[in-house]
């Protein structure tokens, strides 16, 4: 046993990549909740068919054809964020984050009197917002079942401590920090703290759990389109997005006994920190087409996202002891690239107004999560492990939208209803995960001036773990519940009426 001998260690370099892209960051990357302006927003997402709406330049680039005049528009939004946690007890956490949720400008280059031909032709830019990762969680209970020293100590077996930095490095750290150790009489076999590292089993639980995780960022979108409108029947588009990722996770679990164990362990801390950055580009084409007055039809495709991320990454575990040592050890941060493409997406929607007093729209869309995958670029990593992991877990999904809008002179009244299919296949721990929101809001309009308010609830529903073990130890499941609420509020003027 190395406890007798070792007195301290408090760095630890290693080389090679650290902390490996997994599924959990295809779908994060690859997922997209349509978010815009306030109307967009209040209207469940569902223009695909509509138009005349600058966040509908992310969604179906033939949007830009029915503008008839020039515009600008900003929006920022507040965004309320509570999750909830049922492990052992239930936790509560909350964040409030503003945001810019959206801000762009159309321009009308070309318009023709008459009702033939190309009667018009645009140019348009929006950012808009499409999906906000801010979030924070708390875990905490007692847990008399197993710790995450259990799940290092598992990982470690079948390594001798000189292999452990190559092959599991988070378990090498958790050995420097006293927290696990190889079996007396064994050079690949770990026990624990709580059994005194084998020598008296069985391990004696009953400690504090406390996780801690802090989740900041987003992923957005520079829409860049042309588009127009052919005789008033046909309204056609195209877009070229700049997408645009900042992601971190700050991922605290702290563990700590009023048992007094025979190793004398008191608690310990363990930070995992990642934060990605990546610039993405992806094509859209849309067709927008009349047939009659009253009714519009609408279609558009995606093309595959292409990413390049950029990752920064690292570990850090500290330990402490009744008799009044401590121990610290972490791993070198390390920085690296990697690439991801994203699925591609189909949409289709249909839209119908009612005279000047009410319009209703609805939105399909399809989206082929297993089609997402990892390459890397120029390392040699090879990712076909993963890859065929995302294959086997993930699926394709339908999502719907509905929208509403209500006219009263001046005033309009909107509502709207998201439904975004289960992306995980059957069998797996989350194949019953879906995402649904509930919007609503007001405008108002006046000739060339609008402002309007938005507000959407986003509810998720979605099984955790604490760490992955084996069939020998309790389950350390948890329900995460998710409730966003966001409130937007856009200003916009109109040009060349």
């Amino acid at each position: 046993m190395k406890k007798a001998a070792l007195i301290m260690v408090s760095v630890l370099f290693m080389t090679g990549i650290i902390r490996a892209q997994n599924i959990d960051d295809a779908l994060r990357y690859s997922q997209v909740f349509y978010s815009g302006t306030a109307r967009f927003n209040s209207m469940g997402g569902a223009f695909t068919a509509l138009g005349a709406d600058l966040s509908s330049l992310s969604q179906n680039p033939a949007g830009i054809g029915v503008y008839r005049s020039s515009e600008l528009s900003l929006t920022p939004q507040l965004n309320y964020i509570r999750s909830t946690t049922d492990f052992r007890s239930g936790t509560s956490d909350y964040l409030y984050n503003f945001s810019l949720n959206q801000g762009g400008f159309v321009s009308n280059i070309i318009k023709k009197e008459g009702t033939s031909g190309l009667v018009s032709f645009n140019f348009g830019y929006s950012f808009n917002m499409t999906n906000n990762l801010n979030q924070n969680i708390m875990v905490s209970g007692i847990n008399n079942s197993s710790s995450i020293t259990d799940y290092w100590a598992g990982i470690s077996d079948g390594w001798t401590k000189y292999q452990l930095g190559d092959e599991e490095p988070v378990a090498a750290i958790a050995y420097d920090a006293w927290l696990i150790d190889t079996l007396s009489g064994s050079d690949t076999q770990y026990g624990t703290v709580y059994s005194n590292y084998g020598d008296n089993p069985p391990s004696v639980y009953g400690h504090n759990v406390r996780r801690s995780i802090n989740y900041e960022g987003y992923t957005g979108e520079h829409a860049i389109s042309f588009g127009g409108n052919y005789s008033n029947k046909l309204f056609f588009g195209a877009t070229f997005g700049i997408n645009t990722l900042r992601y971190s996770s700050y991922f605290e679990h702290v563990e700590s006994t009023d048992v007094l164990l025979t190793s004398k362990f008191r608690s310990l801390n363990y930070i995992d920190y990642f934060e990605d950055k990546g610039t993405g580009f992806t094509f859209k084409f849309g067709l927008i087409a009349k047939p009659i007055e009253m009714v519009r039809i609408g279609v558009a495709f995606h093309t595959p996202t292409f990413y390049k991320i950029d990752e920064y990454f690292y570990e850090d575990i500290s330990s402490k002891f009744t008799d009044g040592d401590s121990y610290h050890a972490h791993n070198e941060p390390m920085r690296f690239n990697y690439a991801l493409n994203t699925p591609f997406r189909f949409l289709a929607g249909v839209g119908v107004q009612v005279q000047k007093f009410a319009l209703l729209s609805a939105d399909y869309e399809y989206v082929d999560y297993h089609s997402a995958y990892f390459f890397q670029t120029g390392d040699g990593y090879n990712y076909s492990d993963k890859n065929n992991t995302i294959k086997e877990s993930l699926k394709s999904t339908n999502n719907f939208r509905l929208g509403g809008e209500f006219r009263l002179d001046k005033f309009y009244f909107r509502t709207g209803y998201g439904y975004y299919g289960k992306p995980f296949k059957a069998g797996e721990d989350n194949s019953n995960l879906d995402y649904r929101t509930i919007s609503g809001g007001i405008g108002f309009r006046e000739r060339n001036i609008s402002i309007d308010f938005g507000y959407v609830n986003y509810k998720s529903l979605q099984i955790n773990n604490l760490y992955p073990l084996d069939s020998s130890y309790e389950p350390v499941d948890y329900n995460l519940k998710t409730n966003k609420n966001m409130f937007s509020l856009t200003m916009g003027i109109k040009f060349g009426l």
